[in-house]
């Protein structure tokens, strides 16, 4: 997984095994921006420096082993997710872990710094080459390999010549070719053209190859992709590929199994690897993908790298994921220090380095989070959050309570909220007001630079109001609606239906009404509102005797969505909300308008 990963939709998982089928990740690869942005100007040569090293894959079937210089070198990674500019401030950290490998997906004149603070710190570097459409399900940047010239003359040229600006830079371990396009393909075609086009682009990564390869004859060229279904397209198109690549997480144990069945016969290394992902574990009670713990994670990163040693020559290595500081959602799930704290996950990967733990003051472990009621919290309503919280260093500890809304609206960043701590690990906190499946995350910090982090989901639901809904089931019309837009059509009936799966959408305009025919004139004491992304800064709350002739009974001038609960005495046999300044760029939309009497 890159960070910043071009992502399949949030919902569009696949359940089946990772190694027999495609498949993507949600959202972390945050830093990965920097390192392949927009292609600069040629650099210089570069001044005098050390040579380069001399890398090979040597041996044969089953018994190869990679060298550098004539020495056996296994790969031991992590992906690199901070900014080019920090690499003098982390990189003596990675060393320290044991790493002698980092992989990047981008390779162009911002690189450089990067290469010599890595040859600075024993350390070398997996540099890539981004392919469109990188980055597996959910990715961007369609290409037709079959006919679009103009873009891979443009790689044939890009490529090689960053390859001879850095191929004597002792930073420099291998080249890598792409990342996740052939399975990235399939959000671009299907059927039969999918796999005209996959066979396509291996053949444009074997051109590629042998284009470094002239460029560069001391370096290995390999290639990932999300799958081990990828590579009977790299046997048959690209046998250049000194190796192969690979990304997986919770299924690398498997990856021996189907290199085995499969009868193949090139080394790999394991370009991602960690604990489980999102597209991997199954569904909480709220319906979201249940996160493993973080001692869950440290046990994942740990039993990786035993598979990957475990297939002796044939893996050479692994760049686990992901050394990243990015603290969101994605950030959370895989990085080993987001916000710079490091946290258990860190401590397994130095473990199985080799640079031991001992000694070392670890982090907070948190066991047993739950939330009380968490298939069913009113929006704004307190909750509370209890978990078994431990430091076993003894060190006293800061919390942090903190919501993510990834399952609202895809949104990965997570905004720290006021909570009270009641001691003994029992936290309450409020509820967002806005309906759906959200996460909250509790963050313990020792002071000593360590974190434990842990995260459940919980439910918003509307508040329960006393009384009967007399807008339940009765008819409804509204001045436009949405036909044909995401989870449409969207008619005004639905915001009458009973149901939080079916909303009223407005057409995009700022002056927009829905109104309910009661039958009769009728007297209420409360109205709730439900809205959905799309809501109303600015509204009345109208009624009707005719559906002509309309009193104000309520106003709102500075709404923010979520749940609107309005208590207001009303009277009439139509109840209307007249919206007239819209929160967001879109219309308005509800999913429910309900209308109380005593």
């Amino acid at each position: 997984m890159n960070l910043p990963r071009l992502r399949r939709p949030a919902r569009a998982r696949t359940r089946t095994r990772f190694l027999s089928r495609p498949r993507g990740r949600t959202t972390a690869r945050l830093a990965v921006a920097a390192l392949i942005a927009a292609t600069a100007a040629t650099l210089p040569a570069p001044a005098a420096q050390a040579a380069g090293s001399v890398v090979k894959v040597t041996g044969s079937q089953g018994a190869w082993q990679l060298t550098v210089d004539g020495s056996p070198y296994t790969v031991k990674g992590l992906t690199w997710g901070p900014a080019v500019a920090d690499a003098g401030k982390y990189l003596p950290d990675v060393r320290s872990m044991g790493v002698n490998t980092i992989r990047t997906w981008g390779t162009d004149a911002t690189t450089k710094p990067l290469l010599d603070g890595a040859a600075d710190n024993g350390i070398k570097v997996i540099a890539g080459f981004w392919l469109q459409p990188g980055g597996g399900p959910g990715s961007g940047g369609c290409v037709d390999y079959l006919t679009d010239t103009g873009y891979k003359n443009s790689m044939l040229a890009e490529f090689p010549k960053w390859v001879e600006t850095y191929r004597d830079h002792p930073g420099v371990l291998m080249w890598n070719v792409g990342n996740e396009s052939v399975l990235g393909l399939q959000n671009c075609y299907s059927g039969a053209a999918l796999e005209q086009q996959r066979d396509a682009y291996t053949t444009f990564v074997n051109e590629i190859t042998k284009r470094i390869h002239a460029v560069d004859a001391n370096h290995p060229v390999t290639s990932t992709d999300a799958w081990t279904g990828a590579w009977p397209y790299y046997r048959k198109n690209a046998p250049d590929l000194d190796l192969y690549a690979v990304n997986s997480y919770g299924a690398v144990c498997d990856i021996r199994r189907t290199w085995e069945d499969g009868g193949f016969d090139k080394p790999y290394i394991v370009t991602e690897g960690g604990p489980a992902g999102e597209w991997e574990v199954p569904d909480d009670a709220n319906g979201v993908p249940d996160e493993p713990t973080d001692v869950a994670k440290a046990e994942g990163y740990a039993k990786a790298w035993q598979c990957v040693t475990g297939h002796s020559g044939v893996a050479l290595g692994a760049t686990l994921f992901h050394y990243g500081t990015e603290y969101d959602f994605g950030g959370v799930w895989f990085n080993l220090l987001p916000a710079g704290q490091k946290r258990l996950a860190y401590y397994a990967v130095k473990e199985a380095y080799g640079a031991g733990a001992s000694g070392d003051n670890t982090p907070p472990v948190i066991n047993g989070m739950t939330v009380d009621n968490a298939s069913e919290v009113p929006a704004g309503r307190p909750f509370t959050v209890r978990a078994s919280v431990t430091d076993p260093d003894g060190d006293a500890l800061t919390h942090q309570v903190l919501f993510g809304g990834k399952y609202v609206d895809g949104g990965g960043q997570l905004t720290e909220t006021r909570f009270t701590d009641k001691g003994n690990g029992t936290f309450e906190v409020t509820a967002p007001d806005r309906l759906g499946v959200w996460k909250v995350y509790l963050k313990s910090s020792d002071g000593k630079g360590n974190v434990g982090i842990e995260t459940k989901s919980f439910k918003v639901v509307p508040p329960k109001v006393d009384g009967t809904n007399v807008a339940a089931g009765r008819p409804a019309e509204a001045s436009s609606f949405q036909p044909d837009s995401v989870g449409c059509p969207c008619p005004a009936a639905y915001a009458v239906d009973g149901s939080f799966a079916t909303r009223w959408a407005s057409g995009w305009s700022d002056r927009e009404w829905i109104q309910v025919d009661l039958g009769t004139k009728t007297s209420f004491r409360h109205v709730q509102l439900a809205w959905e992304a799309a809501y109303a800064k600015a509204y009345t709350v109208q009624t009707s005797d005719n559906g002509q002739d309309w009193t104000t009974v309520h106003t709102v001038t500075e709404g923010n969505g979520g749940i609107d609960d309005i208590v207001v005495a009303g009277e009439g046999r139509y109840v209307r909300v007249s919206a007239s300044v819209r929160g967001t760029p879109w219309g308005y939309s509800l999913y429910e308008f309900g209308v109380y009497t005593a």
